[in-house]
C-alpha cells in the first residue's frame, strides 16, 4: 500500500491580493517538490468538489449560500481583513474540502495507507458560521464528520501543528466527545485562542502552546509529554493532521524555529499512534506555511515520513 497525494489545479485559481502570504505559489512549490524522483511511488489523484451535504455537517447551509453568493464574477471581495473571495475561490474551497473527503474515503476503505491533501484555501480558522484567517470551509472538520457519517469512525483525533491555533476546529468540536482536537501553536499570536485552560466540554480539547523563540526541543517536548499521550489514550479510529508548516524557522508570520526534521519526526510519532489504534489510518491536510523554500522542504519531509521513508 502507498501514500496518496491529492490536489487540483482549480485551487490555484483562488486569488488573493498582491503580496498576500496565502498565494497560489504555495501549491506550485509543493507540486515542484513532489515531482522529484524520490516521490515516484506516490499515488496521485485530483480533489473532487465536496458535496454540499458533507459541508453542512459542519457549516450551516445559510453560511454556505452566503459564501457562494458573495463570490464575485470579477475582482476581489474581502470577507475580513485577511480573507478574500475571487471568481475561482468558491470552487477552490469545494475542492479543498472535497480533497479531505476523498482522502478519508480512500484511507478508510484501505485502498491506500495514508494521504496528503495539497489544496488551498486552508481551513482550520473557519468557525461554524465564520470564514476568517485565510480560511473559508473547515476542511479538517468536514473530513472528520465525513469519516463518522460514512465510515462509522467513533473517535477521530485531529492534530494541528500549524503555528496559528485552529480556533475554528476547536469551535466546531468544543462540545463533542467523539472528536479530540490537539494543537501546538505559538501564543500569543493570531487568533488569540489556544490557552491551556481551553479544554472543551469533555476535556477533549488539548492545547500545548509554545512561546516565541521556541524551537525543536520545546516542540518535541510538548508532543512527547502532552499531545501524544492524550492522542494514544483516546485510541482514535482515524488521525487527521492539520499540517501547517508556518512554525518553520524561515516563516515570516511567526517566531517558532522548527525545521523539516521536526515535522518529519512529529509525523512519524503520530503515525505510530495510528498504527497502534487504527491500522495506520492518517489523513493530512495542508494548512499554513508561507515561506516557499521552508514550505517545500517541510512538505517533502512530511510526505516522505508518510511514505515511511
Amino acid at each position: 500500500m502507498t501514500t496518496l497525494v491529492i490536489s487540483h489545479a482549480k485551487c490555484l485559481e483562488h486569488q488573493t491580493p498582491f503580496g498576500h502570504p496565502e498565494r497560489a505559489d504555495r501549491l506550485r512549490m509543493i507540486t515542484h517538490v513532489l515531482e522529484h524522483e524520490r516521490f515516484a511511488d506516490l499515488a496521485r489523484d485530483e480533489a473532487p468538489e465536496a458535496p454540499v451535504e458533507a459541508i453542512i455537517r459542519v457549516h450551516p447551509s445559510e453560511f454556505v449560500d452566503k459564501l457562494q453568493n458573495a463570490t464575485p464574477f470579477v475582482g476581489l471581495v474581502h470577507v475580513d481583513g485577511d480573507t478574500t473571495l475571487s471568481p475561482g475561490s468558491y470552487e477552490a474551497a469545494l475542492r479543498s474540502a472535497g480533497g479531505g473527503i476523498f482522502a478519508v474515503d480512500e484511507v478508510m476503505a484501505g485502498k491506500v495507507s495514508n494521504a496528503f491533501v495539497a489544496t488551498r484555501p486552508p481551513g482550520h480558522h473557519a468557525e461554524t458560521a465564520t470564514a476568517m484567517g485565510f480560511c473559508l470551509f473547515n476542511n479538517a472538520a468536514i473530513a472528520a464528520r465525513h469519516a463518522q457519517a460514512r465510515h462509522g469512525a467513533e473517535r477521530v483525533a485531529i492534530m494541528d501543528f500549524d503555528v496559528h491555533h485552529g480556533n475554528g476546529t476547536q469551535d466546531v468540536f468544543w462540545s463533542d466527545a467523539s472528536v479530540m482536537y490537539l494543537s501546538t501553536h505559538e501564543m500569543p499570536l493570531y487568533p488569540g485562542t489556544g490557552a491551556l485552560s481551553e479544554t472543551g466540554a469533555h476535556n477533549q480539547i488539548v492545547n500545548a502552546p509554545l512561546r516565541a523563540g521556541d524551537g525543536g526541543d520545546e516542540f518535541r517536548e510538548a508532543m512527547d509529554t502532552v499531545i501524544l499521550p492524550r492522542m494514544r489514550a483516546f485510541r482514535p479510529d482515524l488521525v487527521i493532521i492539520s499540517a501547517g508548516f508556518d512554525a518553520h524557522e524561515r516563516d515570516p508570520l511567526a517566531n517558532i524555529n522548527l525545521n523539516e526534521a521536526d515535522f518529519a519526526w512529529a509525523t512519524k510519532r503520530m503515525m505510530e499512534v495510528a498504527d497502534e489504534s487504527c491500522g495506520g489510518r492518517v489523513v493530512s491536510l495542508l494548512e499554513g506555511g508561507y515561506d516557499l523554500e521552508g514550505l517545500g522542504r517541510s512538505v517533502g519531509a512530511h510526505v516522505m515520513a508518510l511514505m515511511r521513508g
